[in-house]
């Protein structure tokens, strides 16, 4: 792809991770959206936003200073445009017929916020026609960009924390919204995972996207337990991880982390055990800027995609084979 130095952007959605949560704290503090990761970054314009609320599209064009507004992609289409990004944060609900839209419009990425959409069908239908179209298609599983989480695995690959032992992931709000952001993380340490055992599921929060506690199992043996809570309590999403020489957890949805290493036991003579920790901050609000920077290279070339559609699909197979067998075992209970 040939050089260019600013990128022309799309917002489709002009909601919470689209802009809101930024424009709500201080513009010193790093982005933790689209909007705000684009403007900090530097190398993007955001020349148009699509918008139903006319209230809220009002607010984020003035906020972000974009170019030109529509409340709807209809429109949009109708007045022209080119765009070498779009931004895809409208509700999953809609994003099969956005990205039908989007995908006319032929821009050389799609940053799709997770999941792709709320069918598998859909999900590959989506990937083929951008395959077709080579338009890049990136969903945003946040912590693939984490730099505390990118060093995690490259420590863990080295052989510094052992050999992985088991995995427990704590999540609520649904096995496919929130759930998949520990599925896609599990995949990073293990290559394949098969489903041992579900529980009933639990809604939560949306009606067709229940929270689902899981026994799993991760190549080479490697036990995973998926523990839901209740989003009516509050927001849950942490990851302990064992190892051999010790155990990592990642608290406070990875703004957190604790490393435990193994030591003698100071009263039982001759016994192991794990001391009682390290913490440190995490660089969860880094990972933003360490999307649109992986953007920015894909397109000029210099970098590869580091979440695709191919790698968001394999997570919602498995997210969906969890939901649907707690689905069964409620139906196969009642039938009882």
């Amino acid at each position: 792809m040939a050089h260019k130095d600013k990128l022309d952007v799309l917002i489709i959605g002009c909601g919470n991770i689209a802009g809101y949560f930024d424009e709500q704290k201080s513009k010193k503090n790093k982005p933790y959206t689209h909007a705000g990761a684009y403007v900090w970054d530097g190398r993007f314009n955001i020349s148009a936003c699509v918008e139903p609320n006319q209230e809220r599209r009002k607010a984020f064009m003035k906020f972000w200073a974009v170019d030109k507004e529509f409340s709807s992609l209809d429109k949009l289409i109708a007045s022209g445009g080119c765009f070498d990004v779009i931004s895809l944060c409208s509700p999953t609900a809609t994003h099969f017929h956005d990205l039908q839209k989007a995908i006319s419009l032929k821009p050389k990425v799609i940053f799709c916020e997770k999941p792709v959409t709320y069918a598998i069908a859909e999900t590959e239908k989506v990937i083929a026609e951008c395959e077709k179209s080579n338009i890049l298609l990136l969903v945003n599983y946040t912590r693939t960009w984490d730099p505390t989480f990118v060093q995690l695995r490259a420590n863990i690959r080295a052989g510094k924390w052992g050999q992985l032992r088991s995995i427990i992931g704590t999540y609520n709000k649904g096995i496919l919204n929130n759930g998949s952001h520990l599925i896609d993380l599990l995949y990073s340490f293990v290559e394949s995972i098969d489903i041992v055992g579900v529980s009933h599921p639990i809604f939560d929060f949306f009606e067709n996207d229940p929270t689902v506690s899981a026994l799993l199992e991760g190549s080479n043996d490697v036990p995973i337990h998926l523990v839901a809570a209740n989003a009516a309590d509050y927001a849950f999403f942490e990851l302990q991880l064992i190892f051999s020489q010790g155990v990592l957890v990642m608290e406070e949805s990875g703004f957190r982390w604790r490393e435990r290493k193994v030591e003698g036991s100071h009263i039982f003579s001759g016994y192991q055990r794990l001391d009682s920790g390290v913490f440190q901050d995490g660089s969860y609000e880094q990972s933003m800027l360490g999307a649109v920077d992986n953007i920015y290279k894909s397109i000029n070339g210099s970098d590869t995609l580091a979440s695709t559609g191919r790698s968001a699909l394999k997570v919602q197979r498995l997210c969906e084979a969890i939901k649907q067998a707690s689905l069964c075992s409620v139906e196969g209970g009642n039938a009882e």
